[in-house]
């Protein structure tokens, strides 16, 4: 069952990097550059994966366990991140500051959004769509307190960029905000608003993976042997996390969609932001998209695996 397991989730691994590796060719070849790719960035942020979002709170039905189960990966996500940024206090402290930021918040932020909602989709279904917003909720309430903090803790300005504003009125959050009362009071949009939804959201995983592949095009993976920490944030990231969230999963008798749902979050590649916050705050840009791209690579092999031992202690 194990194996079955495993062989199933390497298959939707390995359609999604497939995308990924025609995203690499599409690269090399000149058609769909990094330029051209970072541009479509904000389609993918500010329409697309909302969509995705809005689709799942407007198709699934109602149910008072599926409320439970929103409110339950909320408080679950809220808890992997606080347990990830307590187990990475002690590590990298010795790197230098723009390194350790870089480092740490690469091992506790996965990418919950452009790599777990296509994941789960493809794993759980338009359910796991569902819960996965709810992790992205306790993402960006992380990502915008903790995250900051830690990119900005040795600069001498720390606390001084929070944005809380922007912990409510994202991409993430919103969507949830205006899907959750419609998906409470059972209303049934009409297909002349839902149709439209679901076409864009169906853009999601394929523009997502694209992106993405025109990113590890461009890595100059020769230079990871001189960042020998980068296995530490792999181990931490997608082996002692995952592993962490089953045990945890395990003990609350949490299994089923809602289950699998966080497992599959908890075992993603870090998440694109370790770039962009490294760039915004001034920190290594370059080592933050190797790190980005080195793991999310190790990821093809370490996800299915997860998923699937996942799958076999919770059901």
């Amino acid at each position: 069952m194990f194996l079955q397991n495993m062989l199933i989730a390497a298959r939707q691994v390995g359609i999604l990097y497939i995308m990924v590796l025609i995203g690499v060719i599409a690269d090399k070849t000149g058609f769909y550059t990094e330029g051209v790719a970072k541009k479509c960035t904000d389609l993918l942020f500010y329409i697309i994966t909302p969509a995705k979002i809005l689709e799942s709170f407007f198709t699934l039905e109602y149910s008072r366990k599926a409320l439970i189960g929103l409110l339950v990966a909320i408080g679950a996500g809220l808890a992997m991140h606080t347990f990830a940024a307590l187990v990475t206090l002690p590590f990298f402290n010795k790197e230098t500051p723009e390194k350790a930021a870089v480092y740490k918040y690469a091992a506790v932020y996965g990418n919950c959004g452009y790599m777990g909602l296509p994941l789960v989709d493809a794993v759980v279904g338009a359910s796991g769509v569902f819960y996965c917003s709810a992790v992205i909720i306790s993402f960006q309430i992380f990502t915008f307190t903790h995250g900051v903090w830690l990119m900005t803790k040795d600069s001498g300005d720390a606390g001084k960029k929070f944005d809380f504003k922007k912990i409510i009125l994202n991409p993430g959050v919103l969507p949830v905000f205006v899907g959750l009362p419609v998906f409470i009071s059972g209303l049934r949009l009409p297909s002349l608003i839902l149709s439209p939804i679901e076409s864009i959201a169906g853009m999601n995983s394929p523009l997502a993976m694209l992106i993405f592949g025109t990113y590890v095009a461009n890595t100059d993976f020769r230079s990871i042997f001189g960042h020998a920490k980068i296995a530490g944030v792999a181990l931490v990231k997608l082996i002692l996390l995952p592993l962490a969230m089953i045990g945890a999963l395990k003990l609350l008798g949490i299994g089923g969609e809602l289950g699998a749902t966080l497992v599959v979050v908890s075992a993603t590649p870090p998440a694109n932001n370790t770039i962009l916050f490294a760039s915004k705050y001034e920190r290594d840009t370059s080592l933050a998209s190797q790190t980005v791209a080195v793991l999310s690579l190790i990821s093809i092999l370490t996800l299915p695996v997860m998923i699937a031992l996942g799958s076999a202690v919770l059901n």
